[in-house]
């Protein structure tokens, strides 16, 4: 079965491996323990947005770069897909009040486009006719309508695989043929080399 998987990088980082010493995971591994051997892996696409460096924390950006250099270098497979972050000022209300002040003026970064690119490009595939089997990597229920209209308009296959420790998102799980979880077993058995083959590319020490 030709099959595509489209990865949520965010998605997939908080819901599964933050805090852990998994991060040096390969998707390519990855997907191939969780789906069945009937799917042929055709492309992986992956779909994030460049951190930047922060006052606590000056390497984040680089050790984001030398995992996606590694995957690059070690998936022929794998496509990689930049949104980006933006910043504004908000309202937000104080968990706890400072007498009267019940809210303050924060700036809150959010992740932009990355669900978009993700909807464009699964859709757009299924027209192209690229895939019998599109398996996505979230839990980011934006994304359902993609799928709704991929498995009813073109007949395709869904996967939904979710990388959280919650329970799987309901408007996801409506248009899904399957459902997957990632679990800690196939996350430990699926990490890089510690060094990628060919390359000077090194797990991040602290990873």
């Amino acid at each position: 079965m030709r099959t595509y998987v489209y990865i949520d990088g965010f998605n997939l980082y908080y819901g599964a491996v933050k805090g852990t010493r998994l991060k040096w995971l390969d998707l390519m591994r990855l997907c191939k323990k969780v789906l069945q051997p009937r799917h042929d892996i055709l492309k992986i696409k992956y779909f994030t947005a460049l951190v930047s460096s922060t006052t606590h924390d000056k390497t984040k950006h680089v050790r984001q770069q030398s995992y996606i250099r590694a995957l690059e270098a070690h998936i022929p497979e794998l496509e990689v897909f930049y949104g980006h972050f933006m910043s504004h000022p908000v309202m937000a209300r104080l968990a706890q009040p400072i007498g009267s002040q019940k809210s303050a003026r924060i700036m809150r970064t959010e992740e932009k486009g990355s669900d978009v690119n993700l909807a464009v490009h699964l859709l757009n595939d299924a027209w192209l006719d690229l895939y019998d089997c599109a398996v996505l990597i979230s839990n980011d229920s934006d994304l359902a309508e993609a799928l709704r209209l991929a498995k009813q308009q073109h007949d395709k296959i869904i996967g939904v695989i979710t990388p959280q420790k919650t329970a799987p998102s309901r408007v996801l799980i409506r248009h899904a043929t399957f459902v997957r979880r990632l679990r800690i077993g196939a996350l430990q058995t699926s990490q890089l080399p510690r060094q990628i083959p060919g390359t000077s590319i090194r797990k991040p020490a602290d990873w």
